[in-house]
């Protein structure tokens, strides 16, 4: 009996999991992503394959997040255009496919996809609550976005990931992902590990945490529409993320430090059930 239970709880865990993150269009758009032959923007083995394929993703972008919405234009544009209380699904969905499509996808289809991304963001501009205009497309906001995934994304695979980077492969990723940054419009991106450090640190004088911020950072850890099984699994995801955060960066949200430990535990306990749910073989 044991036999035939759990693969059928596998396959149900990781189904629910991708129907989340992919949306109803998941099936059709993974057949399309990894199964349409051609050229990709990145070889098989490739460092930006290995970070964003792997279950650490959950942690990352939950960080990513919460990092991002320090800086007070980001988040007045997040606030005002993105619905993420209204349909925070459709949001990581989004998200989800843009990663999937660039990462994995065949080359014409990651430069469709950064395209249609680029005339969004030309209609997203607006004022922030201090006065200040901001826009999208603008590269100064563009490099902050990228650079905050970025280094969550990689920090998250370092702390969670089934194979960790060594020194030449964070270099690599770092400069893998600049290409995806540089065609979205950003400028002046970081080509490694220690670029990428010095470029977070550049911001950090721009960086606030408003209210805007802090009510974004409750939304995320505390509120997101789940149904009542998925919230303590969803728990330790927003446990590991908040973590590994920069201390500055949980001071600025108004956050607590979590216990180190406790929180490591979770985090990796999360990535292992869900790198094993979602290696079931799809329905």
């Amino acid at each position: 009996m044991t036999t035939t239970v759990v693969p059928s709880l596998r396959s149900r865990i990781g189904a629910g999991l991708f129907a989340r993150v992919a949306g109803p269009e998941g099936p059709a758009r993974r057949e399309r992503i990894h199964g349409t032959p051609g050229e990709r923007w990145f070889p098989e083995g490739a460092p930006i394959r290995r970070v964003h394929g792997d279950a650490s993703m959950f942690v990352g972008g939950v960080r990513a997040l919460l990092l991002q919405s320090l800086h007070p234009l980001a988040m007045a544009g997040v606030a005002a255009h993105s619905g993420y209380q209204g349909d925070p699904w459709g949001r990581l969905q989004r998200t989800s496919h843009f990663l999937a499509v660039t990462t994995f996808g065949p080359a014409g289809d990651a430069e469709a996809m950064v395209q249609r991304i680029r005339r969004v963001h030309e209609t997203v501009r607006g004022t922030a609550p201090d006065g200040r205009a901001y826009a999208a497309s603008d590269p100064h906001l563009l490099r902050w976005v990228h650079v905050a995934e970025v280094d969550s994304f990689l920090a998250a695979h370092q702390r969670y990931g089934r194979e960790p980077l060594d020194r030449a492969g964070r270099d690599r990723y770092v400069a893998e992902t600049a290409r995806v940054g540089q065609a979205l419009g950003a400028t002046d991106l970081p080509f490694s590990e220690g670029e990428l450090r010095d470029r977070i640190e550049a911001y950090r004088p721009e960086l606030e945490g408003t209210e805007a911020a802090r009510e974004a950072a409750r939304f995320i850890l505390l509120s997101p529409p789940l149904p009542v099984l998925a919230r303590p699994p969803y728990s330790a995801i927003a446990l590991g993320a908040l973590e590994l955060l920069p201390a500055w960066a949980r001071d600025g949200l108004g956050l607590p430090s979590p216990p180190s430990a406790p929180a490591r535990v979770a985090g990796a306990a999360i990535t292992r059930t869900i790198r094993w749910a979602m290696a079931a073989p799809p329905d």
